[in-house]
């Protein structure tokens, strides 16, 4: 056990976080998504699995750790719900994480399906959840942070110079 880290977190999982670059992309996805095919193409290989964890829950504790991206349009992009009116409840629980997560509020993208499978083939790694809400599918896009550990922004870059 390690101070300040969520116990749900396999070491699998918290060595592709160290390991990825600012615009480095995790996928997290539901139960139903095709994790195994799909992680075949990332850059780890293989899905990583987070039992006992629905999405909402697996992105706080992965917010905790790494900084989304300030310098992208959208650091977040959620699988639309086709012919939807109202985001569906997982989209809300991902979107109330997102008022307070550091540098937001954050607004996701959200694109369809297939292009969202498109897109998770080229993440650095999948993560597939025991989301069981149908579309509960997020792209999560790595930020920077500044010497001093704050997240870099477009306004800091200039000054941390």
């Amino acid at each position: 056990m390690l101070f300040g880290i969520s116990p749900h977190l396999p070491a699998t999982l918290l060595h592709a976080l160290a390991s990825m670059g600012h615009g480095d992309e995790i996928v997290l996805v539901d139960a139903n998504y095709p994790a195994a095919s799909d992680a075949r193409h990332t850059h780890v290989g293989h899905a990583i699995e987070l039992p006992g964890r629905d999405l909402a829950e697996a992105v706080e504790d992965i917010l905790r750790l790494m900084p989304l991206d300030a310098f992208v349009e959208s650091p977040v992009t959620l699988m639309a719900s086709p012919g939807a009116t109202e985001p569906p409840s997982v989209h809300r629980a991902v979107n109330a994480l997102l008022e307070s997560a550091p540098g937001g509020p954050w607004t996701p993208a959200v694109i369809e399906r297939f292009a969202f499978y498109e897109r998770a083939r080229q993440a650095f790694v999948l993560v597939r959840t025991l989301e069981r809400r149908p579309y509960g599918n997020v792209v999560l896009t790595k930020g920077v942070l500044t010497p001093d550990g704050a997240l870099m922004t477009q306004a800091l870059a200039s000054a941390v110079d």
